[in-house]
């Protein structure tokens, strides 16, 4: 069994459809899901994914929160382990390195955040996103995670102790053997070494050569060239959805991303109905009445069978306004976000239980985590990617949802149209 730890619940989704595609059985559940071995009621799968929603953590929290996980995925026999980072390096990146090391006992892993599916190139130590260094792409203006530096060396040499190595692409073109001997020479003097990927070859070799690594990390695309046979049958592990009700589908969109925000015009221009969550009301005593009016206004309709669009503000002077409001009342940027993102939750809760609502689209690593929390869904089975790294899920446990968790950066501007076709069994 291969077990993988990622920082939040979309990343948890991306590397899971990588290694459904070669048929595995691939479970995604929150960190402290499985605490105890009578947690686990299904099967046993070929890859166990833990989500340890800590990239908005303080370093020292979520060294603490992998650390534990890791040692849950070793007491319940793993062999293999993937430690998924965000393809654009942001979060706690050293720090969980460190403890997943520490809670596997080993002392050296290769990090490969390339995703050139995606966008995602290392190019002699410096991370691109879409043929843009990292530091001028979209992601120097994260409000929670602004990336001003593109050397992934340094960035990673910042946040451990351990000494960082790069591996540069001109050695992995030569091919796996050579890559397999740098990496073997690197292990005694290094803790990590940082691989180039230029493109999907790059990652065909480093998957070839290095297969034989107890631990990876990386973004998902390693995974995909990682194919595992898996226990049974792969028709044993197709999805068992919901049965299809006249109930539409509810869409929900926290991120603030340039992709995000051109899926939600997309889906407003296709004419759905698309309601704002006020951000700035959900900072104030009006927070109820802004979740009750968007209840009101969204009940009825998915009730008929239409699709609606939930979003949050995503202008830059209404960002700026609620991030200076909730700096006023004493509130981190991240305490800010997690608040938002309560808010879209208990908006869906009770769309859900007031509706019907069985199928939803959410976007945004933190709307997704906040929102299946306030679900009691702790656990999913992952199903077939609709994009690179988007996949759809069935929910574990009493309440049965077919879902889709996106990343805020990933998906083309039709993504929420296609994603509600797929989820009504049409794509």
């Amino acid at each position: 069994m291969i077990g993988v730890i990622a920082d939040d619940l979309t990343g948890a989704h991306d590397i899971g459809s990588m290694f459904a595609k070669s048929g595995a059985l691939v479970h995604v559940f929150t960190h402290t899901a499985l605490d105890e071995p009578a947690d686990y009621r299904w099967d046993e799968p070929d890859v166990l994914i833990l989500d340890t929603n800590s990239r908005f953590d303080t370093p020292s929290v979520a060294y603490t929160k992998v650390l534990t996980a890791a040692r849950r995925l070793r007491e319940l026999g793993c062999t293999k382990y993937y430690k998924k980072i965000c393809s654009a390096f942001r979060g706690n990146i050293g720090p969980e390195l460190d403890a997943m090391l520490r809670g596997i006992d080993e002392d050296f892993a290769v990090v490969v955040p390339g995703f050139p599916k995606n966008g995602r190139q290392t190019i002699h130590g410096i991370h691109y996103i879409h043929g843009i260094p990292l530091a001028e792409s979209e992601f120097r203006l994260d409000p929670v995670h602004p990336m001003t530096e593109s050397n992934l060396v340094e960035i990673l040499q910042g946040q451990t102790e351990g000494r960082v190595a790069l591996v540069d692409h001109s050695l992995i073109e030569k091919g796996p053997i050579g890559l397999r001997a740098e990496v073997e020479r690197l292990e005694g003097e290094y803790q990590y070494a940082i691989l180039d990927v230029v493109n999907q070859d790059s990652l065909e070799i480093i998957a070839e050569g290095l297969r034989h690594l107890p631990i990876f990390s990386g973004s998902s695309a390693l995974a995909e060239e990682l194919p595992i046979p898996p226990k049974k049958s792969p028709t044993h592990y197709d999805l068992a959805v919901p049965k299809k009700t006249d109930v539409g589908i509810l869409c929900v969109a926290g991120s603030l991303t340039p992709q995000t925000k051109a899926q939600v015009e997309h889906m407003k221009e296709r004419g759905a109905p698309a309601l704002e969550l006020s951000s700035l009301d959900v900072l104030t005593d009006r927070r109820k009445l802004e979740i009750e009016r968007l209840v009101a206004q969204a009940s009825p309709r998915l009730g008929r069978g239409e699709d609606v669009l939930i979003h949050t503000a995503y202008s830059p002077e209404v960002v700026t306004r609620t991030v200076e409001l909730g700096r006023a009342q004493g509130l981190s940027t991240e305490a800010v976000s997690r608040s938002v993102s309560e808010a879209l939750a208990e908006v869906v809760n009770q769309c859900v239980y007031r509706a019907g609502v069985s199928r939803l689209v959410l976007a945004g690593g933190d709307t997704a985590a906040s929102i299946c929390a306030r679900l009691k869904t702790t656990g999913m089975q992952i199903g077939r990617e609709i994009e690179p790294g988007i996949p759809s899920c069935i929910s574990l446990g009493d309440l049965h949802l077919f879902m889709v968790l996106k990343p805020g950066s990933f998906g083309g501007s039709s993504f929420f149209t296609k994603a509600c076709r797929h989820l009504r069994g049409k794509g």
